[in-house]
């Protein structure tokens, strides 16, 4: 018997936009959604930088000011956090597409893999696939996780803020969301988000006042238009802008004659439209981050980008830290107990294998006219096979390697006639899956699989495939 995790009635969502801290409360009743409790508050630590348990004190003592209760939580990450990267798509299988994203987060970010948190989102017009690649340092996420646990919080998610605002999967559309300190970019088109970003500059400083530079965001929003494909520019006719307050109803009236200019349509969104949130009652409402993130949980829609990474199953916890010496101790001697039992089953069969080998000997002569008549048969079989098995086999692997010595095999090794394992060296990454896609296409071959690629130029490769010889593919 299963049971299905439900979810929770209410959650809290958090949003931070450098220092400032953004709050809300969602609770679900009725079939509908009502907004508990929001607040916000400026940090005097930095979430980023800070110490974790003293940041995470600071969000207690806010939640606590706010008489906030709840545990569960869902946070928006600003983009600043995020190391960014545009990867265009070729024409692969879903396993090579796998490899070939794998290999361009290894070339395109400057920090190791291994010490980054990788989340992806892709998406497709036309002919053309891309592919949004966004990383943060594992350290950033932990240090958050230990603040989080410091005030008392659960996180259920961590997640771009900016992404909760704009569905990718809604419309096509460039969407702004205008914070106290920060200016963050989403495109989103062809059922994904093909670019996002933090706009460097646009935010200026004076005295206590903030001022945003209309000038400088739409010549980042160029800058990002024409990096994009042809098809995905032509389908982008809305600008979104979510903010709130004068500050961002100044740089609406600023931007728009320059996002006509580019043919786009703005709309300012500072409180819940009609469609905007499932669920949601439209009207007075202010729409904020933090509200964005908490009725996306709610409403049980998957966040695109997700940076939370995966829990330990509460039976693994349990084994390493509950688990005692003596438990341990008295559970190897029934190990023991048991692989003795197990070794004297072993040791009865062998003497019924000794008693029937004895009987065996005894009626072997009764057989050996049978025994003859097969040496006969065996001596008179042909012995060599005319198909020349092995020279096809190789004739076809050469014939897939490319003339102009791009892609060069060093090792090939046939095991069992039909298991063919071939390393070597590509000049390039493309003129490796070039190699591949046409191995897959050749009469005979089966399980093209990719094994092991290392390096950038040359590329270091293994793959392995199945011989099925020309009579697999005769129909």
């Amino acid at each position: 018997m299963t049971f299905k995790k439900q979810r929770p009635s209410s959650i809290l969502g958090l949003a931070f936009d450098g220092n400032r801290l953004e709050i809300a409360v969602l609770r679900r009743a009725n079939g509908h959604f009502q907004v508990q409790k929001s607040a916000s508050a400026q940090l005097a630590l930095s979430p980023l930088t800070g110490d974790p348990e003293l940041v995470g004190r600071e969000i207690r003592n806010v939640l606590d000011q706010a008489d906030i209760r709840e545990k569960r939580c869902v946070v928006g990450l600003p983009l600043s956090w995020m190391q960014t990267l545009q990867v265009s798509v070729p024409d692969l299988s879903k396993e090579d597409i796998e490899s070939f994203l794998q290999i361009e987060t290894e070339r395109g970010f400057h920090s190791d893999p291994a010490t980054l948190t990788v989340a992806q989102s892709r998406c497709q017009m036309a002919n053309n696939r891309q592919a949004t690649l966004l990383a943060v340092p594992r350290s950033q996420i932990a240090n958050l996780e230990t603040a989080l646990k410091a005030a008392q919080l659960k996180p259920a998610s961590l997640s771009p803020a900016i992404a909760a605002m704009h569905e990718p999967q809604s419309s096509n559309a460039l969407a702004l969301s205008v914070g106290a300190g920060s200016i963050d970019l989403q495109i989103s088109c062809g059922g994904g988000i093909s670019a996002l970003r933090s706009l460097e500059g646009a935010v200026e400083s004076e005295g206590n006042q903030k001022r945003l530079d209309a000038d400088v965001a739409a010549r980042e929003i160029r800058i990002t238009l024409g990096q994009l494909p042809a098809e995905f520019q032509a389908g982008l006719k809305n600008l979104k802008v979510f903010g709130r307050g004068e500050l961002a109803r100044r740089f609406v009236a600023d931007i728009t004659p320059r996002a006509e200019a580019m043919g786009l349509k703005i709309e300012l969104l500072d409180r819940c439209a009609p469609g905007c949130f499932e669920n949601v009652t439209p009207g007075e409402t202010p729409l904020s981050p933090a509200l964005a993130l908490a009725a996306r949980f709610l409403s049980g829609t998957t966040q695109p980008l997700e940076f939370l990474p995966p829990k330990i199953s509460p039976w693994r916890r349990f084994v390493s830290t509950k688990v005692s010496a003596r438990k341990i101790g008295l559970a190897a001697g029934a190990v023991g107990g048991i692989m003795a039992l197990i070794a004297g089953a072993f040791l009865a069969q062998e003497y019924q294998i000794s008693t029937l080998n004895g009987k065996l000997l005894v009626t072997a002569s009764k057989y050996s006219e049978l025994d003859e008549a097969q040496k006969q048969i065996r001596r008179f079989r042909p012995w060599f096979d005319e198909s020349f098995h092995t020279l096809t086999l190789l004739r076809r692997i050469t014939e897939a390697f490319p003339e102009d010595g791009r892609v060069t095999a060093k090792t090939l090794e046939i095991r069992e006639t039909a298991l063919v394992t071939c390393s070597g060296t590509a000049k390039d990454n493309q003129s490796l899956l070039r190699v591949l896609e046409k191995l897959r296409a050749t009469k005979g071959f089966g399980d093209v699989k990719l094994e092991n690629v290392r390096g950038q130029a040359p590329v270091i490769f293994t793959f392995n495939l199945q011989w099925l010889g020309d009579s697999a593919n005769a129909n």
